[in-house]
């Protein structure tokens, strides 16, 4: 496909990516939850669909196409070290989706690492449940600040745009697919997870327990986790009964769109950073 029509396709490509893969695990969960939801679906789901909807508005007038356009510059100019070892094409699009996947693992952990960036994060780990709506909680401060790293990233891989596209679809996917409040078999959980990050894995990442939240970095492989020794199997306390969030930010107002919004401003909550917690 060429580089004009990637641009044209990749915002219809998300969109309708988005929808089928949401409507897909909402039914999953209704079906086969995994956990007990502690606030109802109507009233946390317009705020956390509300802060999704700001950040689409945010990007689109800020940096449309942002990813895209800068892969489509790199291939122009022939920046960067894929365009410098002059691979196959096919070589270059799968090297550039897992150095894409590895450095958006990189990202998660310095957002844990860094307080003011933090401060950003927190957003989408002060929701008290966890499931498809999760996966799309994400301060508008913090997706510029992710978007302007990934192209930087682009910029130095020389990604192609095709890889660029592939990436963003499965991030898209994979966030709210991993963020499921659904069960999966045993069985295939312990297979499913040497291959994707699974929602039980990833779950983990979300407990109030620091050391628990300090692991499963992974959005879309899990093997960055195993690599660098940041993978955790299960929770201490069971996936049932787990406490899910931030020490500080379980209070009925926090759910709203306005405190989400704001909460960035908050001091943080009560004790070190998560990476520095090392309480059971």
């Amino acid at each position: 496909m060429p580089v004009d029509e990637l641009s044209e396709v990749e915002p219809w490509l998300r969109f309708g990516a988005f929808v089928a893969i949401f409507v897909a695990v909402a039914v999953w969960e209704a079906l086969a939850p995994r956990r007990r939801l502690r606030w109802s679906r109507a009233r946390r789901w317009p705020h956390n669909l509300g802060l999704l909807a700001l950040d689409v508005i945010v990007v689109r007038l800020l940096a449309p196409g942002a990813a895209i356009g800068v892969a489509v510059l790199a291939a122009a100019e022939g920046w960067g070290l894929l365009h410098a070892l002059a691979l196959p094409e096919w070589v270059a699009v799968a090297f550039a989706v897992l150095a894409l996947d590895l450095a958006i693992y990189g990202q998660h952990i310095l957002f844990h690492r860094v307080p003011l960036l933090w401060r950003l994060h927190r957003v989408h780990h002060t929701d008290t449940d966890f499931d498809v709506t999760t996966g799309t909680r994400f301060h508008p401060v913090e997706i510029l600040l992710s978007l302007g790293i990934k192209c930087a990233v682009i910029m130095l891989l020389g990604a192609p745009p095709l890889a660029v596209l592939i990436f963003e679809v499965v991030l898209n996917v994979t966030s709210m697919f991993n963020h499921a409040n659904a069960r999966l078999p045993d069985a295939v959980d312990s297979w499913l997870r040497w291959l994707l990050v699974t929602p039980d894995m990833h779950r983990v990442h979300h407990s109030v327990v620091g050391r628990e939240m300090n692991s499963n970095f992974g959005f879309n492989v899990p093997w960055w986790d195993r690599l660098f020794g940041t993978y955790r199997a299960q929770p201490l306390a069971g996936h049932s009964e787990m406490r899910i969030g931030v020490e500080g930010f379980d209070a009925p107002d926090e759910v709203r769109l306005s405190r989400l919004l704001v909460q960035p401003l908050h001091e943080p909550d009560p004790g070190p950073l998560p990476f520095q917690k090392e309480h059971a």
